[in-house]
């Protein structure tokens, strides 16, 4: 049927007022929401370690070479002179805050929330070992991993309260080995491990059922090692109870109950190498009193260097010589140890121990968990658990963190345009969602 003549008028103004609302068709949504420019990349598992770009899109790691065109990303942070490096994992923090009088680090006041402290030092991952327990890992999840940004995981206590001190963590009753492991069957996208710490007694029972619930859950165990009456050997841990995989925490510490690694001629005990070759992992865990340049220094030396580094961050130790995970890899760049290996020791190691090969990595198509990090030089003082100091040249700083793509932490504002260049308010619009502040459920994993 033919249109009449103004009707068809009316149509075309019609369409062209249309058009004229609608974007350019040559005008395209940038390729990536984010591209980080000109920064060193060490991307130890991947066996990265040159200048390049690194591009984000979808929450994902979507290119990683030298080069990128800046105008394909809706955002740019320039990284020269910058270290870029996987998102930080922390295996070894105490995070399951709350407010129940007398239960120190298992809903108590001694942990601590884990967004006040994680994105700000580059980590991207904290892990809470021995908070909570299979009884009340529940209330664990709720109240903080739910809840949380941060991406929280759990070695999740042998004692079925968890870690919350005094009696309860010598009640061999409630350490099942059995419900331990149902615990982690539920929840295996969350509980990466078991741990065992501040038990007193003769007994090996804590340490027996934690691997009996490891090799059941096929999860590694995490020993905090000591305090036994009458004491318990080091060696016997080491070699006959735990397994490959296993973790000794606390590695440089010279605690009541416990053979220190070092000797009194200064040498690394010879059955502390056995172990290692055993595959027998050793982690730094630097806490409040765990960390002493009179152990570190003579292993290091000796070549013991960390499989692990990590802070075992409390409201004790993050005021005092330990302050947070960059101070600690700080440590032991001053100490000899390669910047990739500390890096590696924090990435790629980590994610490997909880078995997680989606973590620690910028392999394209990973979760784009990024840490820009700078290295400072200078003269900088590093303050042991004991009090003692050491001197160093060298310190790291973190610039930019990103989680699951999302900017969370920008010390100084690389990633963001000059006020001037912004344009005004439109306080008549509906706020926008910052992505700086946005939340999503599928970042917190």
């Amino acid at each position: 049927m033919a249109i009449p003549r103004g009707s068809r008028l009316q149509l075309l103004t019609l369409l062209l007022f249309a058009s004229a609302l609608l974007p350019s068709l040559d005008a395209q949504a940038p390729e990536f929401s984010l591209l980080i420019r000109g920064g060193h990349v060490l991307d130890p598992r991947n066996g990265v370690d040159a200048v390049m770009d690194v591009a984000v899109a979808n929450g994902k790691i979507a290119q990683v070479a030298p080069g990128i065109d800046p105008a394909r990303a809706a955002r740019v942070a320039d990284a020269t002179g910058l270290h870029v490096v996987p998102g930080l994992i922390d295996l070894h923090a105490h995070v399951f805050y709350g407010t129940e009088e007398d239960a120190y680090l298992s809903n108590g006041f001694s942990a601590v929330p884990p967004d006040s402290h994680s994105f700000r030092s580059g980590q991207t991952t904290l892990v809470d070992v021995g908070g909570a327990g299979w009884r009340n890992f529940g209330q664990f999840k709720a109240q903080v991993i739910d809840r949380s940004r941060t991406r929280v995981l759990s070695f999740i206590n042998i004692v079925g309260l968890g870690m919350k001190g005094g009696p309860v963590e010598q009640n061999l009753a409630d350490m099942d080995a059995r419900l331990t492991a149902m615990r982690i069957a539920q929840h295996r996208d969350l509980i990466v491990g078991i741990k065992v710490a501040h038990y007193s007694g003769a007994e090996w029972d804590p340490v027996t059922r934690a691997v009996a619930a490891g090799r059941e859950a096929g999860v590694p165990v995490m020993i905090d090692f000591g305090g036994h009456t009458p004491p318990l050997p080091l060696q016997d841990l080491l070699l006959k109870h735990l397994r490959p995989g296993d973790i000794l925490t606390h590695m440089y510490a010279h605690v009541r109950g416990r053979t220190p690694i070092v000797n009194g001629q200064g040498h690394v005990e010879p059955y502390v190498w056995d172990a290692r070759k055993r595959g027998v992992l050793l982690d730094v865990g630097h806490g409040g009193g765990s960390f002493l340049y009179r152990q570190a220094v003579p292993a290091i030396k000796g070549g013991l260097y960390p499989d692990i580094i990590s802070t075992d961050l409390h409201t004790g130790s993050m005021n005092g010589g330990m302050k947070d995970i960059l101070n600690t890899m700080s440590k032991f760049l001053n100490l000899g140890m390669p910047l990739p290996d500390v890096i590696r020791a924090n990435t790629a190691k980590a994610a490997e121990v909880i078995k997680r090969p989606d973590l620690g990595h910028l392999g394209v198509g990973a979760e784009a968990d990024i840490a820009v990090l700078g290295l400072r030089r200078g003269t900088f003082g590093f303050v042991d658990s004991g009090g003692g100091k050491a001197a160093g040249d060298q310190k790291l700083e973190c610039e930019l963190t990103v989680k699951g793509g999302q900017v969370v932490w920008d010390l100084n504002g690389i990633s963001h345009a000059p006020w001037a260049d912004m344009p005004p308010p439109n306080f008549g619009a509906a706020p926008a969602t910052s992505p700086a502040t946005a939340t999503s459920a599928d970042t917190r994993r």
